[in-house]
């Protein structure tokens, strides 16, 4: 039996395969290769998916030498039946655009066209489960004409992506869970994880954050028909973990990101991790200036729990004042940013997502948002004004505050922010700045956490343990005495050690200490002496 190691192996070497292919053909390092990469992937994993389906219902399918052959051999109306007994979560594929027949016809003329028309043919038969809504009500379907990228020999290389893809079989996996498909979509997506722009977070926020994230809100499980919610998705690494973190089965996925490339990235990784159903709730647009998730009198929809690292600076200015009406009043209670003068793409966007994820949780939503740690103790401004809000309202549930460079991108020290709008009681500070190990990554140095210290994050908030030099608990009035800092470290108590000594000790130390300072006196009157005497002897000449 294939073990979980070896079919990671098998899967990471189909994906180098196909880039590969992508190289070999100029599209190495291209903007475009992301999209065949994926897009050709998915349409593997697709097809396997059905046909793992399929002979878990019929026997005779799945003993058959040749499975295109025994296929063959049903009635349109049969294989209809039963498609129709397959799961929710499997796209339905025609017989007619299995990867099998695909392959048979890779010497025929224009095979590009059959490769391309296959694979615009399963995202037509799929578009009202698989397609991520746009903003303005537009389906982004699962696949596109993906031979247009190549500007040379279309055929050699279509029929070189098919030669890929049929040495290699899925069906061994789809009994693998969360962690296997967590580790495969990192793979797949590494070469692609950042922004052109450099505007948005990263696609892929890293594990020990995530972790920490979904399970300092998720501490039972009794967790239940809840939804869940990002408004700056990015690839859905948070959403991913917290649908984990309850049952893929128990909730429902929200999402909204203005990058087509993260909805994309998204959608893939809800396929991955069987959350299909959820599919119909990403949204390509912008959260900040036209949330999309409403209910029906026009208000906000409201989530039990919502995830997200948004972007800390974007420039804002072609629509800040849009926003500054009265209909956002209400969401933008503590106020929106400036935008800088002199760097509009400084504009502090994450203060808005903040205030926006306030005003979208339930009346017992839990929420986690990765800010930039200066927000914690800032003096004034809107940043103050939030916290104020968080507290007095008591909704705050408590900071944990990340070592620095956790981000092997950015230098921007972050912290947690968790708000829990149940909690009356007592707040948890973590200061966690202390732990990890730094490693480097590429270019750059990269902190990481090991699972023994990420585990001790966990235990202390969440039973809101005081540990020395990690964390404390502190009341909401505790939290006002201090001008609403968050910052563990402010709360910490200062510690005077006393050691025991006798008299005739004292007395030694003491004398011991007066010698000391009359000797560096005397040297120091010395040098006093020197340099008046070498001033004296300065002459203008």
């Amino acid at each position: 039996m294939t073990s979980t190691a070896q079919f990671e192996t098998q899967t990471k070497a189909l994906i180098d395969d196909l880039k590969s292919v992508c190289a070999n053909y100029g599209l190495g390092n291209d903007g475009n290769e992301f999209k065949i990469i994926t897009q050709v992937f998915l349409y593997k994993f697709l097809n396997d998916k059905y046909v793992y389906e399929l002979k878990q219902l019929e026997p005779d399918l799945a003993k058959a030498d040749n499975f295109d052959d025994a296929l063959k051999k049903y009635s349109n109306d049969d294989l209809e039946m039963l498609t129709m007994q397959i799961s929710e979560n499997t796209a339905r594929i025609a017989p007619k655009n299995l990867l099998s027949r695909l392959f048979e016809q890779q010497n025929k003329d224009n095979f590009a066209d059959i490769f391309d028309e296959t694979l615009v043919s399963v995202a037509k038969d799929n578009i009202d489960i698989f397609s991520v809504l746009t903003q303005g009500g537009e389906k982004v379907v699962l696949f596109e004409n993906l031979s247009k990228y190549v500007t040379d020999k279309k055929d050699d290389f279509c029929k070189a992506l098919v030669n890929k893809l049929v040495g290699f079989s899925f069906e061994h996996i789809f009994t693998q869970k969360f962690d296997f498909f967590a580790t495969i979509f990192e793979y797949l997506i590494k070469d692609y994880n950042t922004n052109s722009g450099g505007k948005y977070a990263e696609y892929f926020t890293p594990h020990a954050v995530a972790k920490i994230m979904a399970a300092c809100l998720v501490t039972g499980d009794d967790v239940n028909n809840v939804t869940c919610y990002d408004p700056s998705a990015g690839s859905g690494t948070l959403l991913m973990n917290i649908a984990h973190a309850i049952g893929e089965d128990k909730c429902t996925i929200y999402s909204q990101d203005i990058s087509q490339k993260s909805s994309a990235l998204l959608r893939l990784n809800l396929i991955l991790n069987n959350l299909v159903h959820s599919i119909q709730n990403i949204i390509q647009g912008n959260t900040i200036l036209s949330p999309y998730h409403k209910q029906d009198n026009g208000r906000l929809e409201q989530f039990d729990y919502i995830v997200s690292n948004p972007p800390f600076k974007l420039d804002f200015s072609d629509y800040s004042a849009d926003l500054d009406s009265k209909a956002n009043k209400e969401r933008f209670f503590a106020g929106i940013p400036n935008v800088p003068k002199s760097k509009k793409d400084s504009m502090a966007i994450y203060l808005l997502f903040i205030q926006h994820i306030m005003h979208s949780l339930t009346a017992k939503g839990k929420a986690a948002i990765v800010v930039p740690t200066g927000f914690i103790t800032a003096q004034s401004g809107i940043d103050k004004k939030i916290r104020q809000k968080l507290v007095e309202s008591k909704m705050l549930a408590g900071v944990v505050s990340m070592p620095s460079n956790i981000f092997a991108t950015t230098g921007t020290n972050v912290s947690i922010l968790f708000i829990d709008k149940t909690n009356t009681k007592d707040v948890v500070l973590v200061d966690a700045s202390n732990l990890g190990t730094k490693v480097k990554e590429g270019k750059n140095q990269k902190t990481v956490l090991s699972e023994a210290e990420e585990q001790q994050i966990i235990n202390v908030f969440n039973k809101k343990e005081a540990k020395d030099d990690l964390s404390v608990v502190v009341s909401y009035e505790d939290i006002k005495a201090k001008n609403y800092s968050l910052s563990a470290g402010q709360y910490f108590e200062v510690k005077i050690e006393y050691t025991d000594i006798s008299s005739e000790e004292f007395v030694s130390k003491m004398n011991s200490f007066k010698t000391s300072l009359n000797s560096l006196f005397t040297e120091s009157k010395t040098l006093e002496k020197e340099i008046n005497d070498n001033l004296k002897s300065l002459k203008y000449d």
